[in-house]
Formats: structure tokens, sequence, C-alpha cells
């Protein structure tokens, strides 16, 4: 036997003993595992669409500083996730998580932060695909009259986006792989040409102290981005959203889990360095934006034009400023191919344990493709649906930051408690001593950043947040409590090892 085929056992026993049979196809490497979530944190998307958020708040120093303690938290809460999934290598990773280390209905809740977050995700990335193309190609470059877009164009340009996301992530993980990985290269490539290019061709000498100078740009100074308050710590959390929003989606890693050779070891490592090296390349790109304004002052003034205003003032080359629009609207597109993958992974699992209706509808897999293709084409739709609200694209970025870093500290407050008690046995990635300290740091630094989301103008997803809160209580207490089992554990997984060999064999490598 090989040591791929060994690899290959070694990944399927785990997961039978997890009570799972082999359903989707594990044909992602360990690069692939990295590139996916690297893809979905893409910096050319969130670092770009949502710049405005941390610069109109305290100017230079809510990018010089903000995104560096941003990224700490980031990297910290994907360090205490990545301990878990070595444990736990399962799709729908942080259901399953909280679920056998906090318990039913801890997991139940974790599940639906992180299925609507991965949705929000979904849109709001391709809402920001739809606009990059409008306003980078067919404006930018082919020079059509902005006035002439309406909301139906962007209805329509999304679902043309989503579908086509859909029919690849349909034809199998391999195909989606390849694009993911593409992505991946596209990312590294476009975000070091872009940051080079604006300070090479910058019209202004680079002011480094531009980074940590802190200025109150809420209210009109910043474009109206925010409403306006005199306290800077404010100010400075408001900030935040932007590395809340961009350095997220990393549970994509966790999410394929069972479609990745092994998994406790490369999903860690890939949840952990694609949120390390998207701080890195990301602070980069994110401070040349500052650095090449010719005015601060001005840059901010224009409030969600602030990236283009930075693009505009560039004296590089019209050539090398068309090839940059590509590349962006290119990487952002992928994005949104990735988010799907991880948001139909997640559905298919939560709803193989009974967790969704019309749970044995969509925790189908496709026989020939080997991939969830009833929930893939389920999260397209409701992506969709959920760009209908105009201005859509705000209240969705914020949603699905918030939400998502809600389920991520989810099964680390389980796993902080769980620990040395119910928690015994870990994977090969081990934090050690370090474990609990950093667990601490996570829950705090992602609430933190979790609760920026829920800042004026962004109070609807404040509203949004109690009323989930409020109807998943409810609807546990009358419903769920008494039908959802959660994930198999004890007798359940040898219940399900009878049946195991039964359902692999309908599927063929």
């Amino acid at each position: 036997m090989s040591k791929n085929d060994k690899v290959q056992e070694h990944d399927k026993k785990i997961l039978h003993n997890m009570g799972y049979a082999q359903q989707l196809a594990r044909r992602m490497s360990g690069f692939s595992n990295f590139a996916i979530s690297f893809s979905i944190i893409c910096i050319l998307a969130g670092g770009i669409t949502t710049f405005p958020t941390g610069f109109s708040s305290t100017g230079g120093a809510g990018i010089g500083i903000g995104w560096l303690v941003g990224g700490a938290v980031a990297i910290i809460v994907a360090l205490s996730m990545g301990q878990i999934a070595s444990a736990y290598p399962t799709a729908g990773g942080l259901y399953h998580w909280a679920s056998i280390l906090g318990g039913r209905a801890w997991g139940w809740v974790t599940a639906w932060f992180n299925v609507l977050g991965l949705v929000f995700v979904v849109s709001s990335v391709d809402v920001g695909v739809w606009l990059l193309f409008r306003d980078l190609v067919l404006v930018g470059i082919f020079k059509m009259d902005p006035a002439s877009f309406t909301v139906m164009h962007q209805l329509l340009g999304v679902a043309v986006i989503l579908i086509s996301h859909a029919l690849f992530n349909h034809y199998g993980i391999e195909l989606t792989t390849k694009l993911t990985d593409f992505s991946g290269y596209l990312i590294f490539v476009v975000a070091i040409l872009l940051t080079i290019s604006l300070l090479v061709f910058s019209p202004v000498a680079l002011d480094f102290s531009r980074l940590f100078t802190f200025s109150n740009f809420t209210g009109d100074p910043g474009g109206g981005v925010f409403p306006r308050t005199e306290n800077l710590g404010f100010a400075f959390l408001f900030g935040l959203i932007l590395v809340c929003y961009t350095i997220t989606g990393y549970d994509a890693s966790a999410h394929t889990s069972e479609e990745t050779h092994d998994a406790q070891v490369n999903v860690p490592k890939g949840m952990w360095q694609s949120v390390f090296y998207s701080v890195l390349f990301g602070y980069f790109m994110v401070a040349s934006f500052v650095l090449a304004m010719p005015s601060v002052e001005e840059g901010a003034s224009k409030g969600w034009g602030a990236f283009f205003y930075v693009m505009e003032s560039s004296l590089m080359p019209q050539w090398l400023l068309y090839v940059l629009f590509v590349g962006i609207v290119a990487a952002n597109y992928l994005c949104g191919l990735a988010g799907l993958t991880s948001a139909s992974r997640m559905t298919f699992a939560f709803a193989r344990d009974g967790g969704l209706p019309a749970s044995g509808f969509l925790s189908h897999v496709d026989r020939k493709y080997r991939t969830p293709t009833y929930s893939i084409w389920v999260v397209a739709f409701f992506a969709w649906l959920s760009t209908v609200y105009a201005n859509a694209f705000v209240v969705l970025a914020t949603a699905c930051a918030v939400f998502l870093y809600f389920s991520y500290i989810s099964p680390v407050v389980a796993g902080f408690f769980a620990e040395g008690k119910t928690w015994t046995q870990k994977g090969p990635f081990d934090l050690k001593g370090l474990s609990k300290p950093l667990a601490v740091v996570s829950v705090i630094g992602g609430f933190v950043l979790a609760i920026t989301g829920f800042q004026p103008p962004n109070e609807k997803v404040f509203y949004l947040t109690v009323a989930m809160v409020i109807v998943m209580g409810i609807l546990w207490v009358a419903v769920e409590n008494k039908r959802f089992e959660g994930p198999p554990t004890g007798d359940r997984i040898k219940e399900r090892q009878a049946k195991i060999a039964e359902i692999e064999a309908q599927y063929n490598d």
C-alpha cells in the first residue's frame, strides 16, 4: 500500500469513528485546503470594498494600527479553531465541534449562525463582484455611464455570477479546487503588483507617519461612512469591521475536511496559514492605499469611493491600471466561488444530522460528481434572495462578519470548558499549554470584532441578531429540543457503523 493510500485509509477510519461514511470525494491537497480559505478571505475583496470602514473611522491609524490589532486576533482565533479541527475533521466542522464539546443546543445555535453567516458571505461577495465589475471594468475600462445601471442590473448580474458558481461546484470538487488553487496564486500576484504599483507611481512622497496618525473622520469628514462621534476609541472600534469582514471565511478549510487528504494535519494548517498570509500581505496592500493618497483628508471625504480616489490619482500607466482592474474582479469572482463551496458543505453536514428542514433533500450527494448538489443550488438561491434589498452590500457584509465570528468563538468557548474533562483526545495539531490562554484571547477578541458590526449605521444587524436569538430560543424549546439529535455519539456511532459500508458502496471513486 502506497503512502497516499495509507493516508486515505487513515482519513476514512477517522471519519468512520465519528459515525460518518466517506460520501464526498477526498481530492484536495494541503495547498488546496489552504487556498480555499485564502480565496474566501481574499484581501482583494474585503480589503478593497470595505477599506473605507477602516479609513473613515480614525484615518491612517485605523489602517496602520487597526489592521494589525484585528489581524492578531484573527490569527489567534484560527489557531484555537485549528486545534479543534485537528481532533474532529468533519464537514460542517464548527457545528460538529460545538455539539460534541458543548452539547446539542450549543451546536444547533452555532450551526445556524454559521450557515447564515456563510450565506451572507456568498451574497455580499457576489454583490461586491458585480459592483467592482461595474465600476472597474464597465465604467473604468469601457467608460460606460454609471447612472445607467439600476438595481435590476445588480440583481441580474448577481444571479449570473451565482449560477456560474453553482455550476462549477455542482460538477465536482476537482474542478472547483483547480479554480481556487489558481485563485490562491492570483491573489498573491495581484496584491503584490497593486501594492508595488501604487507605491512606485504615487503622486506624492511616501509619508509613513500617516499609518500611525489618528484623525477623526467619522461623520462628514469621512464621507458619512460612520455617524459622527467625538470619541476616538469608539471610532477605532468602528473601523475594526474592515478586518472583521476581510479576515473571515477561513472555516472553509474545516468545511472541506472530508474532501482533504490528511485532514487532521492539513485542515488546521490551512486555517491558520490562510489567515497569517492574508494579514501579512493585506497589511502592505491597505497601507499602500493610505500612502499613495494625494491628500488623506480628501481621500476620507470620498467615503465609499476612497479606493477609487487612490486608483484615479495614481500615475501608473493606463494599461497597468486595466490589468489590475481585471485581476481584482477575477479574484473577487473566485472568492465568491470558494464561499459557495464552504456554505454548501456546511449546509450538507448540518442536514446530514437532521438539523435543517428537508434534511434528506439537502444531505443528498450526487453519485457521479460526489458533491452535495441540492445544497449547492439551495444556498445559491437564498444567497441571491438576500440581495434583493437595494443597499445589500453593507448590511450583508456586516451580518456575515458578525454571524461568522459568533460561530467561530462558540466551539472555542465549549472547548475551553471541555478540555481535560470530556475532551481528552486531541489531534496532531495541539496547542498544549497555550490552548486555554489562547482560547480566552480568541473569545474576547472575536467577540469585540463581532460587536463592531452592531455600531451605527449597522444597527439593523444588531436587531437581526437579537431577533435570531429569540426565534432560535423559541424553536429550540418548542420543537428542536425534542427532535434534533445532533451528531452521532456513543451508541449512535455504533449503530451507524453497520450502515457505512452500504452507503459508501453507492459511490465510486
